[in-house]
Order: C-alpha cells, then sequence, then structure tokens
C-alpha cells in the first residue's frame, strides 16, 4: 500500500484519483508512526518549495523521510524537496539527492513557467518508465529545474536547455512531471512505482 506524505502542499486530489483509476491501495501519511503502516511512499507537492520545506519542516516529518529505506516517489515540488537546495526562495531542502533546484528564467529563451506536454528521454534503465515508451509525453507545470547530472538523472527534458525530468538515488526517486495527469503513460509510471 502506498502512503502519501500529507503535509499541506500536495494536489492530493487529482494524485488519489489517479490511484484509485489504476486500482492502487493508499492511505495518508500525518504523523511518523504513519510509516510504519505503508510499503512505499509518495511526497507530492505544488507550489513554492521554500514553502513546502517550511510546512514539510513544520510537519515533522523530515528526518523520518530520510530515514527511510522502502520505495519513496516525489512529485514536482515534491522531487524539488528530495534536493538540497532550491533558487525558490533560497531554500535548504531534504538533501537526499546533491543536487540543486535553479530557475529557469535568465537561463532560456523560452516562456516561463514551463507548462503542458512535453517528451522526456529514459536514461540508466529506471524501473519506473518499465513498458512506457521512450519519448512518451508528460504534463508539466514549473518555473523551476533540477539541473542535470548524468549520475542522477533518469530521464532528462530539453526545454531550452536539459534538465532533469527524473531523478534516483538508491531507494529515492523523483519526477518533475505530474504522472496524476500525464494520461496513460503516468498511470503506468504510478502503477510501476507501486510494484518496485
Amino acid at each position: 500500500m502506498i502512503g502519501i506524505v500529507n503535509y499541506g502542499a500536495g494536489n492530493i486530489f487529482s494524485l488519489t484519483a489517479a490511484l484509485k483509476r489504476q486500482g492502487i491501495a493508499y492511505g495518508m501519511i500525518n504523523v511518523p508512526a504513519d510509516f510504519d503502516k505503508f510499503s512505499k511512499i509518495i511526497i507530492p507537492g505544488v507550489g513554492h518549495a521554500g514553502s513546502a520545506m517550511a510546512k514539510l519542516q513544520a510537519s515533522g516529518l523530515v528526518e523520518h523521510i530520510k530515514a527511510l529505506t522502502k520505495p519513496v516517489l516525489g512529485i514536482c515540488v515534491g522531487m524539488q524537496l528530495l534536493t538540497d537546495f532550491s533558487e525558490e526562495g533560497n531554500a535548504k531542502l531534504v538533501g537526499i539527492i546533491p543536487l540543486k533546484t535553479l530557475h529557469f528564467e535568465d537561463r532560456i529563451k523560452d516562456k516561463v513557467p514551463h507548462m503542458g506536454w512535453n517528451t522526456i528521454d529514459f536514461e540508466n534503465n529506471c524501473p519506473l518508465f518499465k513498458d512506457i515508451p521512450n519519448n512518451s509525453y508528460f504534463y508539466f507545470v514549473h518555473s523551476y529545474f533540477i539541473e542535470y547530472d548524468a549520475h542522477y538523472t533518469v530521464a532528462n527534458c530539453q526545454y531550452g536547455l536539459s534538465f532533469s525530468a527524473a531523478i534516483a538515488k538508491h531507494n529515492f526517486w523523483g519526477v518533475q512531471f505530474h504522472p496524476e495527469k500525464s494520461g496513460k503513460a503516468g498511470e503506468q509510471l504510478l502503477l510501476n512505482f507501486s510494484k518496485i
């Protein structure tokens, strides 16, 4: 069963609707003891990374997330929280994956935010993308991106520059796009995560 970290900074309704469509059982993590109830964890997130980190710290869950050995998936801002630092609010984040979250502005000539459907290119044979064709379309809405790094990037996206569409380290994965809003490919990714 998947536990969703409920810290007040995620669009949980669309995520739970997608999990229901795939027949994936889930519940909410509100306090540290709830982590023990679930075999896999999702950290959702929308909005401002600095504010999301403040809410996560206030929840008292940060140290418990860092100690997890079961599979964890961060989505959008939930992915960014796994990195060391975000330019959004100049915030120190959870620091599981040693990368930075940067602003598109002044780095690209394209429109900011990056919003809509875009293809991604898989790398490093990541289990999240099993049975999903390479260069599938996923839905993005973000003004900040995680720097590309060949070691941690498991999918890249091109939008004015190459950035990490998905990252991984040990039992932690993150996706910048919204799988719950990405149709068949996104729901396959959630199903793949439920089976890791």
